[in-house]
């Protein structure tokens, strides 16, 4: 065989070789599009068309007929619901993401250091599991502000009494004619020493009787020169009959009631009745007083704190989410944790750096990008966050706590039936999220590569 055949030999695979690589290439393209094509194809249904539609449709009146250019723009940042909606959606923005980072990274160096640690990610990621509507359906009622259905408002009800008390008798007010009732609130009646002084109070039920109660004492016909006693009763006999304004055998004190003596505008003696209503004042001076059942006694039962008013209802919302999703913001946070170098974090100790120093000079910086990742990860979900702030507040408060998810709803379907302005809504929410989302995705090819 001659040098050329070999030659020959040689040359002719690398001659024919550039085709087939060719043509098993574009095999390979249109067998991974065959395989992408059903994603694509719902990808462009799902996401793509609507998103062009609104496009569309914003530029168009209610009815969808009469092309209107930029007008839908410009009405919506006239409309005062519309900036209370950005107003809001900047609240959660600002808020929510970073205190999620923070309660997340604290949590998940926290758990670390916990002999249970599984069970504890667990027991903050469950609400994960729950849906937003049923986690808003729990929030509703555990921001009622009935006590005796709110669970929040029961707690916070029970401190306040405990350190500052409730009245006894909320209901309960002075017999007309019998007693003067101030504007305040209180009622008085005048007295001498050496007299006794009879209070009939009505308008307290039976059942309501504190339980230390006893039959009244019947008001004394006879006093020292320089003390007063009586007796606050409930003017009321059980089965009818007595009379009003006289302590009746069946008629029951009031224990429990503050009394005072007041002398020229100032109070120089005060007591509370026994159990069974009656009361005295010793040390006095001859003269007229205004004996006083002061306005604390009537007060209305502290009612709580209104979670869901117009003052309180963003951040209440706001707190369900970080209920929801602090468990999340733990476990991305404690996956970058798992990864970090220890050798840094023991030669940090051996150094002598106490664990704040290495918490906020080491763990934190190494953490970075993980938490770069999460607080724009939380921006993207708390722009779009609709359900819970449409199930949780009232309808009285909806407005005060509309974001721009429930204001393009509402705009839409909810009674303003103008898609054209609620496309709008949805352009410009769209063109807020997309900053976030592309920084997000430059985030995630930087790390990988």
């Amino acid at each position: 065989m001659t040098a050329t055949t070999v030659e020959k030999q040689q040359a002719g695979p690398r001659a024919a070789g550039p085709a087939p690589v060719r043509r098993g290439r574009r095999r390979g393209r249109l067998i991974a599009l065959l395989f992408v094509f059903p994603a694509l194809l719902l990808l462009g249904a799902l996401v793509v068309y609507p998103v062009l539609f609104s496009v569309g449709r914003s530029f168009f009146d209610a009815s969808g007929t009469r092309f209107v250019g930029g007008d839908n723009y410009t009405e919506m940042f006239r409309d005062p619901a519309t900036l209370k909606a950005v107003r809001n959606t900047t609240i959660w923005v600002v808020v929510a993401p970073a205190l999620l980072t923070g309660l997340g990274l604290v949590l998940a160096v926290l758990v670390e250091k916990v002999r249970w640690a599984t069970a504890f990610k667990l027991l903050l990621f469950m609400p994960m599991a729950v849906s937003f509507l049923a986690a808003g359906i729990i929030f509703r009622l555990a921001y009622d502000e009935d006590p005796d259905k709110g669970v929040l408002n029961a707690a916070v009800v029970s401190v306040h009494d405990a350190f500052k008390g409730t009245s006894t008798y909320p209901t309960a007010r002075g017999r007309t004619g019998l007693l003067t009732q101030d504007p305040d609130g209180s009622y008085r009646t005048t007295a001498h020493p050496g007299g006794p002084v009879t209070l009939p109070m009505v308008g307290v039920l039976p059942k309501d009787l504190p339980a230390q109660a006893r039959p009244a004492a019947p008001a004394p016909h006879k006093a020292g020169p320089d003390e007063l006693r009586g007796v606050v009763y409930l003017d009321f006999t059980p089965g009818g009959g007595g009379r009003q304004g006289r302590v009746d055998p069946k008629e029951s004190g009031l224990p429990g009631m503050k009394v005072e003596a007041v002398r020229d505008g100032k109070t120089v003696a005060s007591t509370t009745t026994a159990a069974d209503g009656s009361f005295r004042f010793t040390g006095l001076h001859d003269g007229s007083y205004t004996v006083k059942l002061p306005k604390s006694n009537f007060a209305p039962p502290y009612q709580g704190v209104s979670w869901l008013g117009p003052t309180l209802v963003t951040p209440a919302i706001i707190g369900a989410y970080l209920w929801i999703w602090t468990g999340f913001a733990m476990v991305l946070i404690g996956a970058g944790l798992s990864t970090l170098p220890r050798d840094a974090l023991e030669a940090a100790r051996m150094d002598g750096a106490n664990e704040w120093q290495i918490f906020r000079r080491i763990t934190v910086p190494l953490l970075a990008p993980v938490l770069t990742v999460v607080f724009v990860t939380l921006v993207i979900n708390v722009m779009k966050v609709f359900d819970l702030v449409y199930i949780i507040a009232p309808g009285p408060v909806q407005e005060d706590a509309t974001v721009l998810a429930t204001q393009m709803w509402l705009v839409s379907f909810g009674g303003g039936n103008d898609q054209g302005l609620g496309s709008a809504l949805g352009v410009l929410l769209l063109l807020l999220v997309i900053p976030a989302m592309v920084f997000n995705v430059r985030r995630f090819r930087n790390s990988q590569r």
